[in-house]
């Protein structure tokens, strides 16, 4: 077995215990701000120590950070904090499984988003594979408990969470592509990881800010939940770390394709362990949305 498979396998195996442990802490110990800042406070020191540390022993030369790059960072933080507090958010309206297929749509409107900011041409079959998603999305995008519903239930909370969460995450990867090519660095891995070390940093600092506004009694609580919360920032910094690691080793389609495994680690960890109940049009959703983006992913 070639080893970007099962390093692909781990990363989204770390990324779904991440938002399974967010889960946790915004249900009972923190707000949905208070979760994100988790990951990214108990994260960044580890990503910063790391990024120095390999930048020393493989004995590259520090590369420039334009203007570039701190606009494309900063636009790519601000849209995967928004991201991901819309997740947590929507964690708490429905179930993990649904919330994390909800998530997955970011794969399906990175191509519009890669389409209106980059300019990307998406044939047919991609505008397909879109069509089919949106099919998925109708499927679960009802509350659990209606028999019978139309075009006017789409304009629900958990729809409206869901989709903008993997809008915002998709903008999220764009600008964060934008960012780590501006970098004049040969080793993608080294690319990768300056980018995320400078905007785990500008996101913890960002929110750090913004509790203290808005929230001040969630940074203590984000620290008094540390026995759980620093496993969010470990879980971040491996899945981050495995991602990167699979995209050096095989093209990025195949590394997507496998990742969708993800989904279904989500939905064992939605009846095994939160032991919650799945309906049969949730688990045909799942499996409509999982299709698109398969298909997706083998037209790109």
């Amino acid at each position: 077995m070639a080893l970007w498979i099962p390093i692909t396998v781990a990363a989204a195996f770390f990324q779904t215990l991440r938002f399974m442990l967010q889960r946790q802490l915004s249900l009972g110990t923190l707000s949905a701000s208070g979760a994100t800042l988790a990951r990214f406070l108990y994260s960044s020191p580890l990503v910063l120590v790391l990024i120095i540390l390999y930048m020393t022993w493989t004995a590259q030369v520090w590369p420039e950070f334009g203007w570039r790059f701190w606009v494309f960072g900063a636009l790519g933080g601000a849209a995967q904090i928004l991201a991901t507090v819309a997740t947590v958010m929507l964690f708490q309206a429905r179930n993990f499984a649904v919330g994390i297929t909800f998530k997955k749509t970011e794969g399906i409107q990175a191509v519009l988003v890669g389409w209106v900011l980059l300019g990307d041409v998406v044939s047919g079959w991609g505008f397909a594979a879109i069509g089919l998603g949106l099919v998925g999305v109708l499927l679960l995008s009802a509350p659990p408990e209606m028999a019978r519903w139309g075009w006017r239930d789409l304009a629900n909370r958990s729809t409206g969470l869901g989709v903008m969460a993997g809008l915002l995450f998709a903008v999220s990867g764009v600008c964060y592509r934008g960012a780590s090519l501006s970098l004049d660095l040969a080793d993608p891995l080294a690319r990768a990881g300056l980018t995320l070390a400078a905007v785990t940093a500008m996101q913890t600092v960002a929110m750090l800010l913004w509790l203290r506004w808005r929230e001040p009694g969630q940074i203590a609580a984000v620290w008094s939940a540390r026995r759980v919360a620093i496993w969010v920032g470990l879980m971040s910094m491996a899945g981050s770390f495995c991602w990167f690691t699979a995209f050096t080793l095989q093209n990025a389609a195949y590394v997507k394709a496998v990742g969708q495994v993800e989904l279904a680690m989500s939905a064992l960890a939605s009846v095994l362990i939160f032991r919650e109940t799945i309906k049969l049009r949730e688990w045909m959703g799942m499996g409509v949305l999982l299709a698109s983006i398969l298909l997706l992913v083998a037209v790109i």
